[in-house]
């Protein structure tokens, strides 16, 4: 079975399938909320930082443990020796199912929005904030309209999957990807052309407060360089077995580090500027993207273009995420059972259409499903796949693995020792704040 595995076509779609997986939701929704509500500059830079230091190095780890294994989640953990490795694998199974419950629902909004915005190009708008959960309670009309939009973003993720690795995830990755790097480009040159976007370029990017660098800036930071990255033992594992055993993972990590990160600060660019010069609230929370957003397109001139052009940017590179998610547990089962890939994807597209059902009831249900198979467990599967390569992986196994040759060279033990002891502690940090703040409800300190 190891040996008939599908990897990727060229390097270049692979850096693109990578960049795809990112680039989705984590950063061109997240990022700017999470600007917005850790004060800017500050947090930026930092976030910067723990991508070059923490994040880039731990999914080196990923990409090294899918690719010496040959498995997904399910599989990997244990052929990398690491303790209860099979139970953790399909405990990561389930919670991707879990995650692409929810993750297809929010690409369902996503896709009305891109309708919305294309309907008012035509002089024809209405208001795509019906499809939004109410915050308790039960809307018979949105529950079935989520319900009709996930089931058409599932149906097209499953259409994708069964082209395979190479002619479906791949070819489209090479597609999106730049289409999106330019479309953000646009949209920020136009953004900063704005009258009073100087205020909000500033306050963005540079005016650094120290004071501002907070505990909670610095670990909310190591926390979105980690989602952002789409770390978690999963998605980038996965992907990491369909790597040729010569594709250089510094280079493929960083390059993903730098195009994940990039597509983040554009969007900001896209962002800030605008709140700012339109007088808008740029800590808007998790409504940054939903709520201010659609205003802000609203009232800016030719804002319906730059809207559609903005949300159909958001929607490929969230579907990438998608794709990415349904291929961890595709590969889940058809590395581990009798399942061919067809029917293992009709299978898993039923039973995530069936899970996405009861988080779409209201925001009661969907923040606390979000939170749990998002945030928590994505930080203890990066946590878990760091572990199993520096602890777990024979040390000379991990070092040719990291160096993707036999020959090693002598910066990568200095590598090896910084995954083995640094990031799980940062990542572990990262953890413990998600449970004190998010879970328990704490405040951070300074």
């Amino acid at each position: 079975m190891h040996a008939t595995r599908e990897t990727f076509g060229s390097r270049f779609g692979a850096l693109m399938t990578m960049i795809g997986v990112a680039a989705g939701l984590g950063n061109i929704w997240r990022f700017p909320y999470m600007v917005g509500e850790f004060g800017g500059a500050a947090f930026v830079v930092f976030y910067v930082v723990a991508v070059a230091m923490i994040g880039a190095p731990a999914l080196m780890a990923e990409l090294a443990l899918g690719r010496y294994t040959r498995r997904g989640p399910v599989g990997a953990f244990e052929e990398a020796g690491l303790p209860l490795g099979r139970p953790i694998g399909w405990f990561f199974f389930f919670v991707m199912t879990m995650a692409l419950a929810y993750y297809s629902a929010v690409l369902g909004w996503v896709l009305l929005y891109a309708t919305r915005q294309f309907a008012g190009v035509l002089g024809a708008p209405f208001d795509a904030s019906i499809v939004l959960p109410p915050v308790s309670g039960f809307a018979l009309r949105t529950w079935l309209l989520q319900a009709t939009l996930t089931a058409v973003v599932i149906l097209s993720c499953a259409w994708m999957l069964l082209r395979g690795v190479r002619r479906g995830v791949e070819t489209a990755s090479r597609l999106i990807i730049p289409c999106l790097f330019v479309g953000l480009i646009v949209m920020a040159v136009r953004s900063l052309t704005l009258p009073g976007a100087a205020e909000g370029l500033a306050w963005y990017i540079l005016k650094f407060d120290l004071s501002r660098l907070s505990s909670s800036v610095i670990v909310a930071a190591l926390g979105q360089a980690i989602f952002s990255l789409s770390l978690g033992g999963t998605f980038m594992v996965v992907y990491g077995s369909y790597l040729d055993s010569d594709v250089s993972l510094p280079e493929n990590a960083f390059g993903t580090a730098f195009g994940d990160t990039a597509v983040g600060l554009i969007a900001g660019l896209v962002i800030f500027p605008a709140v700012f010069s339109l007088g808008l609230e740029p800590g808007a929370g998790p409504a940054l993207l939903f709520d201010t957003l659609p205003r802000m397109f609203e009232a800016m001139p030719g804002g319906a273009w730059f809207g559609l052009l903005f949300f159909a940017g958001l929607f490929g590179a969230a579907y990438l995420s998608d794709v990415a998610g349904f291929e961890v547990v595709v590969a889940g089962l058809t590395d581990n059972t009798r399942l061919d890939r067809r029917r293992a994807v009709w299978l898993m597209a039923g039973v995530v259409f069936v899970c996405s059902l009861p988080p779409t009831l209201n925001m009661g249900v969907f923040v606390p499903w979000d939170l749990t198979f998002g945030s928590g467990m994505q930080t203890l599967g990066a946590l878990l796949s760091v572990l199993a390569i520096g602890w777990c992986v024979y040390r000379a196994d991990a070092l040719r693995e990291l160096a993707s040759r036999e020959e090693v060279p002598g910066w990568v033990r200095p590598l090896y020792l910084w995954l083995r002891y640094l990031v799980p502690f940062a990542i572990v940090a990262v953890g413990v704040w998600w449970l004190l703040t998010d879970v328990l409800g704490m405040t951070g300190g300074t």
